[in-house]
């Protein structure tokens, strides 16, 4: 097996450790970063999200993969930002103000940044005004919003409405999701996109940039 093919199933797996010294060894055999990383690292995550959607995997499955790709990423990055290679996009999550439970979040963020996108994670309990500051200080491709309460909602309205008050010609998309969170919410208070789960989040992520 090749070490791109190694590297690949170590992160499916979730080998922490082994993905780390693989990432290693495929640099030292002169591989490319950007190879490694989309043929290896992003290709990785994109069988876990799709395993994930078919209830293959479950979210400790998905957190070690996801953990195993940043290890991944920990020796990559370097040569990727001397290489001048970007990332797919930024995207700006949170969970929103009132809400402490931050799980979902997490997950989003981490396949996010599997999939090759660039994170700035506001943590929880985050109010409309941080997320569209720091999508525009971050020049942000998405607003990624998580909750779990439906008293914490009202948030995103808030969101998406403030990010058209302060950037009216904003092209940040912005992305819901949450127990709590539906398609017919989303499409009422004028979100860009709901998901039902961290991997459907990627696909949304990956189809803004592709539009």
């Amino acid at each position: 097996m090749d070490r791109i093919a190694a590297l690949k199933d170590a992160i499916i797996a979730g080998e922490m450790a082994q993905a780390k010294g693989l990432a290693e060894q495929a640099l030292e055999a002169g591989l490319e970063p950007k190879e490694i990383l989309n043929e290896a690292l992003i290709a990785g995550m994109d069988k876990v999200g799709e395993l994930f959607k078919v209830n293959e995997i479950y979210v400790p499955e998905v957190l070690l993969a996801a953990k195993s790709m940043q290890n991944a990423m920990q020796i990559l990055k370097p040569h990727l930002v001397k290489g001048g290679i970007q990332p797919r996009g930024k995207v700006v999550v949170g969970t929103v103000r009132g809400d402490l439970h931050d799980i979902g979040k997490n997950l989003m963020a981490m396949m996010l940044e599997g999939a090759g996108f660039e994170i700035v994670d506001l943590g929880n309990d985050v109010p409309a005004e941080k997320f569209v500051e720091a999508a525009i200080e971050h020049g942000a491709t998405v607003i990624g919003m998580s909750a779990l309460l439906t008293t914490t909602m009202h948030t995103m309205k808030d969101t998406v409405e403030l990010l058209k008050q302060k950037d009216p010609d904003s092209k940040i998309r912005t992305m819901i999701g949450g127990a709590p969170v539906t398609r017919n919410f989303a499409d009422r208070i004028g979100a860009d996109g709901y998901g039902d789960d961290a991997a459907t989040a990627v696909d949304i992520a990956k189809g803004f940039v592709g539009s």
